[in-house]
């Protein structure tokens, strides 16, 4: 059983389950994925597979350090590596295995991390969901940061401040979602529920941890 799968998200759809009920679902093009690498607590400290998302990306877009690194295994066109820690029950996978989508069943639970949508330079309310002021004429406090370090103490802006800035692009991970349906010939993961990123970007698929 393999800790998890890379993928790519497709989309969001709704499908039906026998009662009737209608389930909003995610799209996801989870794999085929290869072992890139095997790293053993003799070696390397830990216990950890890395795996590649087999896309056949082009030779020239990949350095020659990254090729040789995946020349081992067996998985040249391979542009998306990510790592994940391995745990008693979890197979001994080796350098050059390929990892599925039907490692997954209808009715688990797995946990999906991806990157968030980008959302430019934000203000505090929209990015901290601040209250704001009073919205009454006259107030000219409406959308405002308010007071972010007083004058007599501390005399300087705290570390941590929460501020307007760049919104979005943040590693979001999404608890135990459940696996609706799995398409073993197009390599499709069906999750139940909203999955961070836009169309398109890249997704990790991991067995539930809680």
């Amino acid at each position: 059983m393999s800790p998890g799968i890379l993928g790519k998200k497709i989309g969001m759809t709704q499908v039906f389950r026998p009662d009737g009920q209608v389930v909003p679902v995610t799209l996801l093009k989870a794999g085929p994925c290869v072992v890139v690498q095997r790293k053993t607590p003799v070696t390397d400290g830990y216990d950890a597979v890395q795996l590649g998302l087999m896309e056949f990306a082009k030779a020239k877009r990949t350095t020659k350090a990254v090729a040789g690194h995946l020349k081992k295994s067996g998985g040249e066109g391979v542009k998306f590596l990510r790592e994940f820690r391995l745990k008693p029950g979890d197979d001994d996978l080796k350098t050059g295995d390929r990892v599925l989508v039907d490692q997954f069943k209808p009715a688990d639970k797995v946990d999906v991390i991806g990157v968030s949508k980008g959302r430019g330079f934000a203000g505090l309310v929209k990015r901290h969901h601040f209250g704001g002021g009073d919205a009454s004429h006259g107030s000219m406090f409406h959308r405002a940061a308010g007071s972010i370090g007083a004058s007599s103490y501390p005399s300087r802006v705290w570390p941590g401040q929460l501020m307007a800035g760049h919104m979005g692009v943040q590693r979001v991970t999404v608890r135990n979602l459940e696996v609706i349906d799995v398409d073993t010939e197009d390599n499709v993961l069906i999750v139940k529920g909203a999955v961070p990123g836009p169309n398109g970007g890249y997704v990790l698929v991991r067995r539930a941890k809680r």
